[in-house]
C-alpha cells in the first residue's frame, strides 16, 4: 500500500498526524462520557467537546452554541432538511436547489417531495456554475428554502454562495449550504454569507470518519428544526446519543489546523494541480477539463480523456488511487448526474477521471504520476 499514490482526496482524506495525536488520550485515559456530570472524567470529556465546538464554530464565523455534532455531512443534511418540514416548511411549499447537488441532498429532497412539497432543480451552466438570476426567477411566494452545494464533490466548482445568500435573505428564504468539500479550504462566514444552516464533515479535512457538524442559526431568523431522532437531550435535543469524544476532539483539531494553514495548504495544492494538468496536457493534448478551472477547489481536477476509457486508464495505472466519479454513488451503474448536467454524453462520462490532490501529496508524487502516464500512454 505504501507504493500507492493517493489522489482521491475529495472522497476522503488521511488523518493528520497532529489530529491523531490529539485523539489518542480520549481513547484510553480520558474515556469519560461528557454527559456524566458527577465525576472528573465526565467533566474532562465535556470540556474537550466544548473546546472542539469552539474550533468548529470559529472556522465558519459562528457561535459555539450554533453547532451540533453529527456522524457526518449526510446526517447533518438529513437533520437540517427533514427537520424544516413541519416547522418552516408546510405542505404546498417550494424548495429551490441545483441539478448538481450531492446525492445525500437529492435523495432527501426526493423524500420530502412526497409530502406535497415542490422542488425546483435549477440547471447549472456548462462550467458547472449556477446563474443567480435563475434562482431569482424561480422564487415564488411559496419558496421557503434554498439549498446549494458550496464546492462540488465531482467537478470542484464553487458556487456564488454570498450572492445567493443575499437573495435568500431579501426574500425571507431559509438558506442551507452543503459545505462538506469547502470547510477549511475556502473562506466561510455564515453571517456574511447569510447562511442559516450549514452541513460539514470531518473526514474531508484530515479528521476521522464518522464525525461532522450542523450549524443552526440561533437568531435573525432563529431556525427551529423538528428532531428526526429521539432518545435524550444531547446536542440541544437535535442529535441524541453518547458523543464520540475522540472523534469530536479530532474534528476540532482539524478545524484549528485548517484555519491556521489554509493559505499555505491551498498554495501548495494549487501548485501541484498545475503541474499535473500541464503534464497530462502534453500527453493528451485533447483532454477536456470539466467545470470552471479558475473557480474550483484547489485540489480538484475532473478530466475527460476522449480516446481512453477511465477503466482502461485505471487498469493500467493501479499504483494511482483516483476516482471515476463520486464515491458516494460509485455503486450506482448510472452515469454521473453532475457530468450529465454539464452536457457530457455517456461515452465521455465513461472516459472521465477525478483527481483529488491533498495537502499531504508531494510534487515528487505528482511528477511520478505524470511519468506513469507518459510510459503507458505516450504515442498510443
Amino acid at each position: 500500500m505504501n507504493n500507492i499514490i493517493y489522489l482521491d482526496n475529495q472522497s476522503t482524506t488521511p488523518i493528520d498526524p497532529e489530529v491523531l495525536k490529539s485523539i489518542d488520550p480520549y481513547l484510553n485515559q480520558l474515556f469519560g462520557n461528557p454527559a456524566s456530570i458527577n465525576h472528573i472524567l465526565g467533566w474532562q470529556a465535556e470540556e474537550a467537546v466544548e473546546i472542539a465546538r469552539e474550533y468548529v464554530s470559529s472556522s465558519i464565523g459562528a457561535q459555539s452554541n450554533e453547532i451540533i455534532f453529527t456522524s457526518g455531512a449526510t446526517e447533518s443534511i438529513n437533520i437540517a432538511l427533514k427537520g424544516l418540514v413541519g416547522t418552516h416548511i408546510k405542505s404546498g411549499d417550494h424548495i429551490i436547489t441545483t441539478n448538481i447537488e450531492h446525492k445525500s441532498v437529492i435523495d432527501v429532497l426526493n423524500f420530502i417531495s412526497k409530502q406535497n412539497i415542490n422542488i425546483s432543480f435549477i440547471p447549472v451552466n456548462k462550467d458547472g456554475i449556477i446563474d443567480v438570476d435563475k434562482i431569482k426567477k424561480n422564487i415564488t411566494e411559496k419558496t421557503k428554502l434554498c439549498t446549494i452545494i458550496h464546492g462540488n464533490n465531482e467537478i470542484g466548482t464553487i458556487q456564488p454562495i454570498q450572492e445567493i445568500g443575499n437573495v435568500c435573505k431579501k426574500n425571507n428564504i431559509i438558506f442551507h449550504v452543503d459545505a462538506a468539500q469547502t470547510l477549511g479550504k475556502k473562506e466561510i462566514n455564515v453571517n456574511q454569507m447569510k447562511i442559516d444552516l450549514l452541513s460539514v464533515s470531518g473526514h474531508k479535512i484530515y479528521a476521522p470518519k464518522g464525525i461532522g457538524a450542523l450549524f443552526i442559526k440561533r437568531k435573525n431568523p432563529r431556525i427551529e428544526l423538528t428532531p428526526i431522532l429521539h432518545g435524550g437531550g444531547h446536542e440541544y435535543g437535535y442529535r441524541p446519543g453518547t458523543l464520540p469524544v475522540h472523534n469530536i476532539v479530532g474534528f476540532g483539531t482539524a478545524c484549528k489546523i485548517a484555519k491556521k494553514n489554509q493559505h499555505t495548504d491551498n498554495k501548495h495544492i494549487n501548485n501541484m494541480k498545475k503541474i499535473l494538468l500541464n503534464g497530462l496536457k502534453k500527453i493528451f493534448p485533447d483532454l477536456i477539463i470539466n467545470g470552471q478551472l479558475e473557480n474550483r477547489l484547489e485540489g480538484n481536477l475532473n478530466i475527460t480523456f476522449p480516446k481512453y476509457s477511465a477503466e482502461k486508464i485505471m487498469v493500467k495505472l493501479t499504483e494511482i488511487a483516483c476516482s471515476t466519479g463520486s464515491a458516494c454513488s460509485s455503486s450506482t451503474p448510472t452515469p454521473s448526474h453532475v457530468l450529465l448536467a454539464l452536457g457530457l454524453k455517456k461515452e465521455q462520462i465513461n472516459n472521465t477521471i477525478r483527481f483529488g490532490i491533498g495537502k499531504f501529496n508531494t510534487v515528487e508524487e505528482i511528477n511520478n504520476v505524470i511519468d506513469m502516464f507518459n510510459k503507458k500512454f505516450r504515442g498510443n
